[in-house]
């Protein structure tokens, strides 16, 4: 998948695509938040498709190129373990930078979605092999999950931002800054995940560890880059919007476009009774937390303790993945 390189441009390629990682996710998020503003579509509209989807590119590329080649624990490993880091490492990072809040149509509708598409991830994948015909229900499933968001979305009231001032930015001018953040951040995940794949076949771990640490953190690091950005600037619903957008898009468009391009089998039993659980037990707290459970009609709140809670269950979860995969347990 990726060239053989030096140790020395392995570290090149590290060092350089967290640097450009850091001043692209600043760019994408303020062109994203201006031009939100200036259609005057839902900042969770544009979360979830724009931010959500666009910086879950590189999962797409990965495994669609892992899948063809025939890696498949490399290839679910990727999008599961990112949907993983997502939840537990994202989001419980940016809850410590501020507390988040959550619009109740998450809880109610978006985490129930989440949930219901990992069972029937188990449901595809527990006899072995995702076929076709189930990944094309896959996508089948994304397409019309986002029709009904979106349109949800656009017909609720939205909150004005007057800290951001677009008037003087033409339109053009917005969707140029938009694209070039989003060209950098997903060209800058490849060129660290590149360096650090390299630097893991040194170590001789097995494919799947790759998938769920190295190649996983590494596609999710625009989104960890963005939600920080947007978390610093309160931009609440950016936050949740890009995790709940990309964990969509991990689950039903990259898997459901990498089994399509090539049947999905031969993958390791880990994926099922390991990995899909603790995506169904973070995606659940996200309603726990989330929740607002004396007034549930209104926003939630996930504080600093929650996200600390979260941060902590993901060093748990690859401490226990990297002894699973080392000591064949």
């Amino acid at each position: 998948m990726y060239a053989d390189i030096s140790f020395l441009l392995s570290l090149v390629f590290i060092f350089g695509g967290f640097a450009l990682l850091a001043w692209s996710s600043d760019y994408f998020v303020d062109a994203s938040a201006m031009l939100a503003r200036r259609l005057g579509v839902s900042p969770m509209i544009i979360g979830m498709v724009i931010i959500g989807f666009g910086t879950s590119a590189p999962e797409l590329c990965v495994s669609a190129m892992t899948g063809i080649s025939g890696h498949s624990n490399m290839s679910l490993g990727n999008a599961y373990g990112s949907c993983i880091f997502n939840i537990l490492a994202i989001l419980g990072v940016a809850a410590l930078i501020r507390p988040l809040k959550v619009k109740s149509s998450v809880v109610k509708y978006s985490v129930p979605s989440l949930l219901a598409i990992t069972g029937i991830s188990f449901a595809y994948l527990k006899d072995g092999v995702m076929s076709r015909v189930e990944s094309l229900m896959l996508l089948a499933i994304f397409l019309a999950l986002m029709g009904y968001n979106c349109y949800s979305e656009h017909n609720a009231p939205q909150e004005e931002s007057p800290s951001l001032n677009t008037k003087h930015l033409s339109l053009i001018t917005l969707i140029l800054k938009l694209f070039l953040g989003l060209t950098v951040l997903v060209l800058s995940s490849h060129v660290l995940v590149w360096g650090a794949v390299d630097f893991a076949r040194m170590l001789g771990v097995s494919e799947l560890l790759i998938g769920l640490t190295i190649i996983a953190i590494g596609t999710s690091l625009p989104e960890l880059a963005s939600a920080i950005a947007s978390a610093r600037r309160g931009e609440h619903e950016f936050v949740i919007g890009n995790i709940v957008g990309s964990n969509l898009f991990n689950t039903l468009a990259v898997v459901g476009i990498a089994g399509s391009l090539t049947p999905i089998k031969d993958f390791s039993p880990y994926i099922l009774y390991r990995d899909l659980p603790i995506m169904l037990l973070g995606t659940s707290m996200i309603s726990l937390f989330g929740f607002n459970w004396r007034k549930p009609q209104s926003e939630g709140h996930i504080n600093r303790l929650e996200g600390a809670l979260w941060v902590l269950s993901i060093i748990v979860y690859f401490v226990l993945t990297i002894y699973q995969e080392t000591h064949n347990v």
